[in-house]
């Protein structure tokens, strides 16, 4: 039963993807559903290596500098817009190449120090490689967005052999993601309609968040430092 309906599935996204697409587009996005489960395989990876950071932080330093850690893969679709919005030729080897974000982890800590801890241990491991560090906490984005994100490559070992992927990590507090989430919100809902007051409320607010992140990571460094915690 389960084999038929993924017939009709597949039967389906066929005349979906052509009517919408096309048929060189329709191709790649079908070449990219069959590599879909690498760029898994990477963010399960990445998760099990957070989760084995905070179990031990907890373990040691009875400190679970983690909250949160969720993870996502880009649809075909999404990658072959992407491709297409930045002028990339659409290929699967084209999108290997030039999008670093097929696989995201997203990573929220309750304080601005844990951010940094983990961005450190987690790419001191031998086997992952640092492509590139983008930090939106010290230089925030016009808009007020902060957030540290990393580019990372891991191995991911297949049958034929190991096989390196890259994947974007993107390290919030708990106020940067609840920020982030309502500015995204609200900017998909307001599209471009979005006023110059609103666009400074959002600034301001994010203003507020980040100095009450880092009056809250004051105030844990002086309870750790007074022997209370």
């Amino acid at each position: 039963m389960d084999s038929i309906n993924r017939s009709r599935e597949t039967y389906f996204l066929d005349k979906l993807l052509d009517q919408t697409f096309g048929e060189e587009a329709s191709e790649q996005i079908r070449a990219f559903l069959s590599t879909e489960h690498i760029y898994v395989s990477a963010t399960r990876e990445i998760v099990t290596k957070l989760e084995n950071l905070n179990d031990e932080f907890k373990y040691s330093q009875h400190h679970n500098p983690i909250h949160q850690v969720t993870a996502r893969v880009k649809t075909p679709r999404r990658i072959v817009e992407k491709l297409a919005r930045k002028g990339h030729e659409m290929t699967l080897a084209s999108a290997r190449q030039n999008i670093h974000d097929i696989a995201g982890v997203r990573v929220i800590c309750s304080y601005v120090d844990d951010l940094y801890l983990v961005a450190t241990l987690l790419t001191s491991q031998s086997d992952i490689e640092l492509i590139r560090e983008i930090d939106y906490i010290k230089n925030p984005k016009p808009n007020g967005y902060r957030s540290l994100h990393l580019i990372i490559a891991v191995p991911v070992f297949m049958s034929s052999g190991p096989e390196s992927v890259k994947v974007e990590i993107q390290l919030r507090t708990i106020a940067m993601d609840f920020w982030a989430s309502l500015e995204h919100e609200l900017a998909y809902r307001l599209a471009d309609k979005q006023t110059e007051q609103i666009t400074r409320e959002l600034k301001d607010c994010a203003d507020v968040i980040s100095a009450t992140d880092m009056r809250m990571q004051k105030l844990y460094n002086a309870v750790i430092q007074s022997g209370l915690g």
